[in-house]
């Protein structure tokens, strides 16, 4: 929470914010995950067992129809119900295009974080060099030193295939002619699956790579100093055109914002370090009042 970097956006330096927050965004996201495929169990509670062919339960005793889910409720534990409607439950499928978009959803996640974790440590000499991703593997034969991210790849690569199978589950259940579906055998194969993949991608994820990652603080630091993203958090203390002066000057001079400035006599190094400090870039606004001096 404590290292400032350089946030970003279309991959371009934008303004400052913290490691933590960064962290915090992809732990919120991960927890409505969860809540989401938590829920979407209760969607496949409802079975059209007892409809034997088309839901009209045709040639079933009426007694089996009427008893046959709740005793296999009481040998599996789970709160399954009879379908009202057994016919409609017998056609449609378009439950599992569902619950398949919310694990596609979570996958969608796991794949930008993994893809962020990459570039974020990416280098890491010559790249963002940001995080320091544990080592789990020599990357190359080849070239000495150098090591995959290969935890967020296999992450990447799962994530990837869940997409891949919700695909195939929406032609599947799309692809049910007339009174049944005949594809049920790809429909569970290919839910199954994204199941198995996501919950063996969290958990190397975690134990392999999030649980030992850490901040490269030098790193972060360097980029600070050296990113016109800082002129955003001088903006409210020096306004919008002296910070640009700044960071215009800076990138001509080759030099930090922050020497900039202090050579100018426009601040201090203390007031620097308190205006660009982890609670003075995250906060939510500012305590003063609202103006726009761009043309002053």
């Amino acid at each position: 929470a404590h290292v400032v970097k350089v946030g970003r956006t279309q991959l371009q330096d934008a303004v400052l914010t913290t490691l933590g927050r960064e962290m915090s965004a992809y732990a919120e996201a991960v927890s409505r995950d969860r809540w989401r495929v938590y829920k979407c169990e209760e969607r496949l509670r409802v079975v059209n067992l007892g409809g034997t062919a088309i839901g009209t339960g045709l040639s079933a005793p009426r007694q089996y129809i009427f008893r046959v889910v709740d005793h296999l409720r009481e040998l599996t534990g789970l709160g399954l119900a009879r379908a009202e409607n057994l016919i409609e439950a017998t056609q449609n499928t378009d439950v599992f295009v569902e619950v398949s978009g919310i694990l596609k959803g979570c996958a969608s996640n796991l794949l930008k974080i993994a893809t962020d974790f990459r570039l974020l440590s990416s280098g890491p000499d010559a790249g963002l060099g940001e995080l320091l991703l544990p080592e789990r593997q020599a990357g190359s034969s080849i070239m000495p030193g150098k090591v995959n991210p290969v935890i967020p790849e296999t992450v990447s690569q799962a994530a990837m295939m869940v997409a891949a199978n919700d695909q195939a589950i929406f032609l599947a259940c799309s692809g049910g002619n007339l009174e049944l579906n005949a594809f049920y055998p790809l429909i569970a194969d290919s839910i199954l699956g994204s199941l198995e993949l996501l919950i063996r991608a969290c958990d190397i994820f975690r134990r392999f790579c999030v649980a030992d990652v850490r901040a490269n603080e030098p790193r972060c630091r360097a980029h600070v100093d050296g990113s016109t993203a800082t002129a955003t958090a001088l903006v409210e203390h020096l306004g919008y055109t002296r910070a640009q002066q700044l960071a215009l000057a800076a990138k001509a001079k080759g030099k930090s914002i922050r020497d900039v400035a202090i050579e100018r006599g426009v601040l201090t190094a203390e007031e620097f370090e308190r205006w660009v400090s982890p609670e003075a870039v995250t906060r939510l606004g500012s305590p003063r009042k609202a103006t726009d001096d761009r043309s002053q």
